[in-house]
């Protein structure tokens, strides 16, 4: 099986860091709405999944079966391909440090990513969780499925928006988004649909079973559960978690995995432009890479 070797991925991520910071805005929006609804899928796939599971039976085996369907989102974002904030939360900065692009590039793909994945996951969370049917309210009646499904919902939702404070919450997505780079950085190393499955399955999986917070899986959670009538918070607790959650990520992706790996590989190599049209980034919405100019 054919794999790329860290110093091959480092080369591949700055380059899909600069596709992704020059894909025009409409396409960012595009892509980000996607990977939004696709992080929302599979929060939705994992309240439904995992619904009626007694902890005091189940213990962790709950939240590792949480992480385990989870992990169906990021496997969306990279094969199917769309644009994630969290996974350009390594990939652009790389590309910064490598020197091909600027800081405005990056403040604008992430701005933009940010706002279209938010759209996403509300689209999921509002007309296919709550509309649709597919979640409980906290109407529905005892013992039965949607109760189950309003439950678990309520009880992740509560657990984010409530009982965590904000330092809890900035670590929590510090590991977060640590392990999730590191997924969209392992899938960069494989050549075949199977091996970046694999690669992502396991870092997303630990994420989630460990209780960490993903500020786009948590623009599903929160806000379906407020819309399903979880007593307890509002959207002031709602974006107060989305806040930290997206400063922890930052610091998850940005420092623990581009900075890391752009000092372990990349510093003090030659920022050459990519020439390669089409590569695969592995992570998202492909752009065409710029071509160097040759001289007859």
């Amino acid at each position: 099986m054919a794999y790329k070797t860290p110093d091959q991925i480092a080369v591949a991520a700055a380059a899909a860091g600069e596709k992704k910071a020059h894909l025009p805005v409409a396409k960012m929006l595009v892509g980000g709405f996607l990977a939004g609804a696709y992080i929302a899928f599979a929060g939705l796939l994992a309240v439904d999944v995992t619904a009626g599971l007694d902890p005091a039976l189940w213990g962790g085996v709950t939240t590792l079966l949480t992480g385990a369907v989870f992990s169906m989102g990021l496997v969306l974002v990279i094969v199917a391909g769309s644009e994630l904030l969290t996974g350009n939360m390594a990939l652009v900065p790389m590309a910064v440090l490598h020197k091909r692009i600027g800081i405005g590039r990056l403040g604008l793909n992430w701005s933009v990513i940010l706002v279209a994945n938010l759209l996403g996951a509300l689209f999921v969370a509002y007309v296919l969780a709550i509309q649709a049917g597919v979640v409980g309210t906290a109407g529905s009646p005892d013992g039965s499925t949607a109760a189950a499904t309003y439950e678990r919902l309520s009880a992740i939702a509560t657990g984010k928006a409530v009982t965590e404070s904000n330092g809890t919450i900035f670590l929590r997505a510090i590991g977060c988004n640590w392990l999730v780079c590191l997924g969209v950085w392992m899938a960069l190393a494989a050549e075949d649909i199977a091996g970046k499955v694999l690669a992502i399955f396991f870092p997303i999986t630990a994420f989630v079973a460990l209780g960490f917070d993903h500020i786009v899986a948590n623009m599903f959670f929160l806000p379906a559960a407020h819309w399903a009538g979880t007593p307890g918070f509002g959207w002031g607790d709602i974006l107060r978690n989305w806040l930290f959650a997206g400063m922890g990520n930052v610091v998850g992706g940005s420092v623990f995995v581009g900075l890391a790996y752009w000092f372990l590989y990349l510093r003090g190599a030659p920022a050459t432009p990519a020439t390669t049209a089409g590569t695969s980034d592995g992570s998202g919405t492909s752009g065409a890479p710029r071509q160097e100019q040759r001289k007859p």
